[in-house]
């Protein structure tokens, strides 16, 4: 009678000569890190969103006020050493809302795309590796959610659901699910007929050990860089809402509504809009600037 493989056999490479290995190795991430070391843009753009996460950290000791805090007499004062970036209309200082609002930005990018990209490998594991009927179904309702354009697509569920920060998380997320299920689909097609998958295959591994023990592993690469430049178009997405109303409320100190307070004043108040409008740019150039790193170290076509 033969044995069933356990979950360690299946993960492990088979035979003394010819080893093949199911995953990849330390070596090739550190090949990856090495190569990433040696963009200047990435290592930029990774120390300043190094700088954002200490500053969303411990924004409450940097912060100089507290940044709800209403002083109607300072309202729109324009930047001075007593705020740096000046006021809004309310006289709350500008630079401890851009501080506290780095806390909101980055939660709401990160966890968008944690949702997105969570839904997304598992629809396209499910259809890259089974194929058939299930595949038919999965990839038509993303062709379906994709005939949306994104901002319209998170408008809507942002509509259903209401206007909150948490609904914002939740509607970016499921706006980018469908990029994340057609790049993880396209390479569990290709990583599916690879010598570690038949072999694992031959030895009677189960299909679920298979998808996250041995193909997910592999095509991991392209859903890293998805997800880091997804970032970026998550905290603009999120921004976009909250300008528009759909996001955080007042008083929250959130970059797209200070955008959107601020509207009514630009002619009068130049920085109210100026400063949480760089805070976005800077922040999604930084992400995106990762992003292009991390496609150029996990191409190997580019690491020679």
């Amino acid at each position: 009678m033969t044995r069933k493989p356990n979950d360690q056999t299946c993960s492990s490479a088979m035979g003394n000569e010819g080893t093949v290995q199911l995953r990849p190795t330390k070596g090739y991430w550190t090949i990856v890190f090495r190569q990433l070391r040696r963009n200047r843009g990435a290592m930029v753009g990774g120390g300043f969103l190094l700088f954002l996460v200490l500053v969303a950290v411990f924004a409450p000791l940097i912060a100089p006020y507290d940044p709800v805090e209403m002083a109607p007499k300072d309202r729109l004062q324009p930047p001075s050493m007593a705020h740096l970036m000046g006021t809004d209309n309310f006289g709350r200082d500008a630079l401890s809302r851009i501080i506290f609002g780095t806390r909101i930005s980055l939660t709401v990018g990160f966890i968008s795309v944690g949702i997105g990209a969570a839904m997304g490998m598992v629809l396209g594991l499910a259809a890259g590796y089974f194929g058939g009927y299930l595949d038919t179904v999965i990839m038509r309702f993303v062709d379906a959610v994709l005939a949306f354009p994104g901002i319209l697509l998170s408008l809507s569920i942002v509509a259903v659901l209401g206007a909150t920060l948490q609904n914002v998380m939740i509607a970016v997320g499921i706006s980018s699910v469908p990029r994340f299920t057609r790049v993880v689909r396209g390479s569990v097609l290709s990583a599916r007929e690879k010598l570690y998958v038949l072999s694992a295959r031959s030895i009677g591994c189960r299909s679920m050990s298979i998808m996250y023990r041995h193909i997910l592993p592999n095509v991991f690469g392209p859903v890293v860089i998805l997800a880091t430049l997804g970032i970026g178009s998550a905290i603009l997405l999120s921004a976009g809402l909250s300008y528009l109303g759909l996001g955080a409320q007042p008083p929250t100190p959130e970059w797209g509504l200070m955008l959107n307070t601020g509207r009514p004043y630009i002619a009068v108040a130049w920085w109210v809009m100026t400063f949480p409008g760089l805070a976005i740019m800077l922040t999604v150039l930084a992400v995106n600037m990762i992003g292009d790193g991390m496609r150029d170290a996990l191409d190997p076509r580019l690491r020679q």
